[in-house]
């Protein structure tokens, strides 16, 4: 299923994207997606529901984040070898965790808005992982239990921010530096999270085209080494590292969005993104 939420922020239904691309209206069956709609017992219920019964969403209506109840927006950083050699940064003998505000979250279309004295602002497609069962001490062989589905994240970075300390969290968390979306697709529906192809563009300009093949830790081992520092709760989103291409690491010198700027990505059967960069205001 490709479970999404449409409409106003902050006044956004449940949808479903049937298997003809058309959007149809859940708000007769659940009040919203959240953390009991994409438990394995909420997912099986709307599996049962033909999608044909439901009313189709005419136009074209804003997507926002594709679930709610989120509690904690997990990042991995330099799970990619190129990626961290185009930082200058050694490869990570284990996975590199930070966290995202979850203010941060955005709608996968909505504006990304450069903070106040902004400089360096960078791109990061990346493959989310959404947990749907609590995990706490799993084994990575079973790790993939407890996955509800997977999504396209854009981790949005200010570089000056994030190399002020040894943090990175500052450059990480502003708002919209979030985006998530357009849909939150099923476990059942993605084989093989380990072969997913991956782009984004600048302005129409390819600058990241990647596979998560060749992550240096697979979501496997993520989501059971994550569940060792912190319990992970249904509705939690784990951001796995995004492929080289990013701003700070072209040559022969970094390339930074500005306002005005475009950037589209995409992750294969996933969906894709369309955010504009903006001025703060």
């Amino acid at each position: 299923m490709k479970l999404c939420r449409y409409g106003a922020p902050g006044a956004e239904k449940p949808g479903l994207v049937d298997g003809d691309g058309r959007l149809r209206d859940l708000s007769g069956i659940c009040a919203d997606v959240g953390p009991r709609e994409i438990s394995p017992e909420g997912l099986a219920a709307l599996a049962a529901v033909d999608p044909a019964s439901l009313p189709e969403v005419e136009g074209r209506p804003r997507f926002g984040v594709p679930y709610s109840g989120m509690s904690k927006f997990v990042c991995i950083g330099l799970n990619y070898s190129d990626h961290a050699a185009e930082a200058g940064m050694a490869v990570p003998d284990e996975p590199i965790i930070f966290l995202k505000a979850p203010s941060a979250l955005s709608g996968p279309d909505d504006p990304i808005i450069q903070p106040p004295h902004s400089t360096r602002l960078d791109w990061e497609v990346e493959l989310g992982v959404v947990i749907g069962t609590t995990a706490r001490h799993v084994n990575a062989a079973d790790s993939l239990d407890f996955v509800a589905g997977y999504c396209v994240v854009n981790d949005v970075s200010e570089r000056a921010f994030q190399m002020q300390s040894s943090q990175w969290d500052k450059g990480k968390g502003c708002d919209t530096f979030g985006p998530v979306g357009p849909f939150l697709v099923t476990r059942d529906e993605v084989p093989d999270p380990q072969n997913l192809d991956m782009r984004l563009d600048v302005n129409g300009r390819r600058m990241q085209s990647g596979n998560t093949r060749t992550m240096i830790f697979d979501v496997r081992e993520i989501i059971a080494y994550c569940s060792r520092y912190m319990t992970l709760l249904p509705g939690d989103i784990i951001a796995t590292g995004t492929p080289p291409g990013v701003g700070m690491g072209m040559k022969p010198e970094p390339v930074w969005l500005h306002p005005g700027d475009v950037v589209e990505l995409e992750i294969a059967g996933l969906g894709r993104q369309r955010q504009q960069v903006t001025a703060h205001r």
